[in-house]
């Protein structure tokens, strides 16, 4: 069956990036999708188009302002973080390897804003270098969570400097169903559902064992899965 947004949730995003490359960046196809399912209006009924004129980004210039944004990965498998690798290699490979390949789909792909504000770090690079984050994204849509209610996170300051972003989307609700995010927060968008056990940042991000890691890789392997659903079945409403 055709996928009336022309969009196809299987397409491994390495496969069109270059050898060595990063798909956020290098993948022709990944850039094209995210431009497909995020110019549409915005929960206000406000057109948000998105165009490519600029390489590697996706670019607006409105009334609403101008944005340069560029795609983030969900899906993090760790598989080459250093530190993880005593619990990598305990894992059968052809489970790190189908993780990996689920999360080289369009459903593990978001996107930020790209420019520095003061030439401090964007959204990308502080979410990777905070040791309360870790590039986990269900903690980085906590912090989200908390912009929306003015309080504080590990990511209070860098979402504060693109704060003109995520007063596009209205309210955190908003945000959620824009970028299809609902299977990662409960029914009433009060709370985020969690990969792993959260103590209000206290404990560290990235799993302690096996048993952990095995956990959090299925929690995000359904995630992605499920996003990928909801945007294979999410009604035409592109402005192209």
């Amino acid at each position: 069956m055709p996928n009336p947004n022309q969009v196809d949730i299987n397409f491994n995003v390495y496969s069109d990036t270059p050898e060595g490359k990063d798909p956020d960046s290098f993948s022709p196809t990944l850039r094209k999708y995210h431009k497909t399912l995020w110019s549409k209006p915005l929960p206000n009924n406000q057109d948000f188009y998105l165009d490519l004129d600029f390489p590697k980004l996706l670019h607006h210039k409105s009334a609403l302002g101008e944005f340069f944004l560029s795609s983030d990965s969900i899906g993090h498998t760790y598989s080459r973080v250093k530190k993880m690798s005593y619990i990598i290699d305990e894992i059968n490979q052809a489970e790190i390897d189908s993780f990996f390949s689920i999360c080289s789909t369009i459903g593990a792909y978001i996107i930020f804003p790209a420019k520095r504000i003061n030439n401090k770090m964007t959204i990308n690079g502080a979410r990777g270098v905070n040791h309360k984050i870790q590039d986990r994204f269900d903690l980085t849509r906590e912090c989200i969570r908390r912009l929306y209610k003015n309080q504080q996170s590990p990511l209070t300051d860098v979402l504060e400097r693109n704060v003109n972003f995520f007063k596009l989307f209205s309210n955190f609700k908003g945000y959620v169903n824009y970028f299809l995010l609902q299977d990662l927060v409960e029914g009433d968008y009060k709370a985020i559902k969690f990969w792993s056990n959260f103590d209000n940042f206290e404990t560290a991000p990235l799993p302690k064992d096996k048993d952990e890691y095995l956990s959090h890789m299925n929690k995000l392997m359904s995630f992605v899965e499920a996003r990928n659903q909801r945007i294979l079945n999410s009604p035409i409403t592109s402005i192209q």
